[in-house]
């Protein structure tokens, strides 16, 4: 198909069954930290999600106007931040993972 971008699973996802369509992006939470900076350890159930993540899929991209492709600014493997309430929390191959828009996402953590 002219103008698709390939999808490429990264090396943690390994093969993949999941292809993200669109604009949106597979992530992966990042641990939160199991201890305040005083020390105190937080249990689980009081910790908030983080929302802080990896990201692991990518579709191939939104639609302008006009129906030209338009790639997205993400990339597999860029660590972001994205809202409290982002997304939707789905089970892919063993993994607890996200589905969202790319327009979800606050930003890419250097």
């Amino acid at each position: 198909m002219a103008g698709r971008l390939p999808w490429r699973p990264t090396r943690e996802s390994g093969n993949m069954s999941f292809r993200p369509l669109h604009d949106r992006v597979v992530v992966k939470r990042l641990e939160g930290e199991e201890k305040t900076k005083g020390g105190i350890i937080i249990p689980d159930t009081v910790k908030e999600k983080p929302q802080e993540g990896e990201i692991i899929a990518v579709g191939p991209g939104g639609r302008d106007d006009s129906g030209k492709l338009t790639p997205l600014d993400v990339k597999a493997g860029d660590k972001v931040l994205f809202g409290k309430w982002s997304g939707t929390e789905v089970k892919i191959d063993g993994q607890d993972l996200l589905i969202m828009k790319e327009s979800d996402i606050l930003g890419i953590v250097a």
